[in-house]
């Protein structure tokens, strides 16, 4: 079989695999390479602002109902907290099942310093007030600026609704915002081609600082998160693919290229803007797109729940504190709150773990210092996860709304058949 060196998901895997061996030979070195990831997440964080925003305005506005749109939002919405509760009931129910903290040795613990965590934790704002507040800007150009997602989001929303208003009126605007959303795309596929140096990069950068020798002195917290990440996929997110008439290995499949992408770099941020670009082609209505992904940042982190809640036991497991089913419950209840804050990016869910425990003082905060060396390698399934499950949503909201069309294979590169899925 001849393999196909042009094919952008044969270079991203040769990529890590480079990065592999060059952070684990000359790990030095290779912490140096950190570099190139940060300049590709960069470029790609540029371009994520005005998409959302061409995007919502123009699927919004091309949709002219607001009970529409209210409907798909708050279905959305409702989705994002089912799934993501059943992610977080999952992840306690399997810690506690394989008790991967239990025999921990303890001298580990306070090696590392997590006071940037906790600070960031301290500094962020957690409550529901506080959460709403964050949803308006101060003006749209300094969240433009700042990429926050669902400020954005909500004012490509009120904006698309009062083009929407304007009916024939808007139509030059809506012409105008669909060509620079092509451009912007466009800018998209350009970044795309350094995609397997910023994969490089990244996997030499997190072999070489914590070294291949850290995933087995906490295995079996890795082996239960991945665990876990796989049989939620598989079952939870399979499941409700197949009710929804998709098969979730093709739909993997057909976003292979997105996966490897997010393997490389840990964070699913970096592969959002493709991840429109593909589900549009998949068949998703590009309204239905332009609300549910950008949403599913900050709302449907599947990977990041799972993660939360093992990562939480797993402390008290180690420091030897036996949680009681009341005190499991009111730690599930803190964690849907304060995973809905966590964004796509390397370090947010550590951020948020802190958060959490500082909340919950059952479990000491300083724990996370047991998580330090091996929470880069859990971050990949994490992220790969949260895309998926993002990904899985617009499908559902899109066949729930009959805003779905399928379509015949998509000529794009690295694309598959998803007419089967469909």
């Amino acid at each position: 079989m001849r393999i196909n060196f042009k094919n952008l998901t044969v270079q991203v895997v040769i990529a890590i695999i480079l990065g592999v061996l060059v952070g684990q030979f000359f790990p030095k070195f290779g912490t140096e390479l950190k570099v190139l990831a940060d300049i590709f997440v960069k470029l790609i964080k540029m371009i994520i602002p005005p998409i959302v925003f061409f995007t919502v305005v123009n699927g919004i506005a091309g949709m002219g109902d607001m009970k529409k749109v209210g409907r798909i939002g708050g279905k959305t919405v409702l989705y994002f907290e089912i799934v993501s509760t059943v992610a977080l009931a999952i992840g306690i129910m399997v810690v506690n099942l394989l008790k991967p903290g239990a025999g921990i040795d303890m001298s580990k613990a306070g090696h590392g310093d997590v006071s940037q965590y906790t600070k960031a934790a301290a500094e962020s704002s957690h409550g529901i007030i506080d959460f709403v507040m964050g949803l308006i800007p101060d003006n749209i150009v300094s969240a433009m600026a700042k990429g926050d997602l669902l400020p954005i989001l909500l004012f490509a929303v009120l904006f698309g609704l009062s083009l929407a208003a304007m009916g024939q009126n808007a139509k030059p605007v809506l012409q105008l915002f669909d060509k620079l959303t092509l451009g912007f795309f466009g800018v998209v596929n350009m970044i795309m081609k350094v995609s397997p140096l910023a994969a490089f990069g990244a996997m030499s950068y997190t072999i070489g600082k914590f070294g291949v020798g850290s995933l087995f002195s906490l295995g079996k917290l890795m082996g239960s998160v991945y665990l876990t990440m796989i049989l939620f996929i598989v079952i939870v997110l399979g499941t409700i693919a197949k009710m929804f008439n998709f098969n979730i290995f093709s739909f993997i499949k057909y976003i292979r290229e997105e996966i490897l992408l997010v393997l490389g770099t840990s964070s699913s941020e970096s592969a959002l803007p493709r991840m429109m670009e593909r589900l549009e082609k998949y068949g998703c209505s590009k309204s239905v797109v332009g609300l549910v992904i950008p949403t599913g940042y900050s709302f449907n982190l599947d990977g990041t729940s799972i993660y939360l809640s093992m990562a939480a036991i797993f402390i008290a497991q180690a420091y030897g504190i036996d949680l009681t089913l009341g005190q499991e419950i009111t730690l599930l209840g803190i964690l849907m709150l304060t995973s809905k804050g966590a964004a796509g990016v390397t370090g947010s869910g550590f951020i948020t773990l802190a958060a959490t425990l500082a909340a919950f003082p059952m479990v000491p905060v300083e724990g996370i210092a047991l998580l330090l060396g091996v929470d880069r390698f859990m971050s990949e399934a994490r992220a790969i996860t949260n895309l998926i499950g993002n990904g899985v949503a617009t499908v559902v909201i899109s066949k729930m709304e009959n805003e779905f069309t399928p379509v015949a294979p998509v000529a794009a590169e690295g694309s598959s058949n998803p007419s089967k899925s469909a």
